[in-house]
């Protein structure tokens, strides 16, 4: 929860620097869940109070999805500099069947050791924060 948090409150809309696998895959997963929940209460609530409790529910869905179209987009395009390409290859999503396999292998490759070009290696760090104790 604590990667999920960091994405929506310091980097909101940070399409700079670099973000590690477990920053993208924690916020992924939390999105995802938080995702699934919605959608439940969605069902719940057409279920048993019917078209207006289940509207609201819904519209209220459709403004936490666009509230998180920003960051999700940050945090890709951070993961896509992490492993040394540009954001734009985000746009490698709009080709049918393929695009999304070959976004979803750029995230899950390890990233670059060290700087790069997008700015230096966010697991070095973390790692020398933690041997100080921080």
């Amino acid at each position: 929860m604590e990667w999920y948090l960091k994405v929506m409150r310091e980097n909101y809309a940070n399409f700079k620097g670099r973000a590690r696998r477990t920053e993208y895959w924690m916020f992924s997963l939390f999105f995802f869940l938080f995702a699934i929940l919605g959608g439940f209460v969605i069902g719940v609530l057409y279920g048993i109070g019917g078209e207006v409790p289940g509207a609201i529910a819904v519209f209220l869905f459709v403004i936490w999805y666009l509230a998180h179209l920003v960051p999700s987009l940050a945090v890709t395009v951070r993961r896509l500099h992490d492993t040394g390409k540009s954001g734009w290859f985000l746009l490698i999503n709009l080709i049918p069947y393929i695009g999304g396999l070959i976004v979803f292998v750029f995230t899950v490759i390890e990233g670059d050791n060290g700087d790069n070009e997008y700015g230096p290696d966010p697991k070095a760090i973390a790692s020398s924060s933690e041997k100080l104790g921080m």
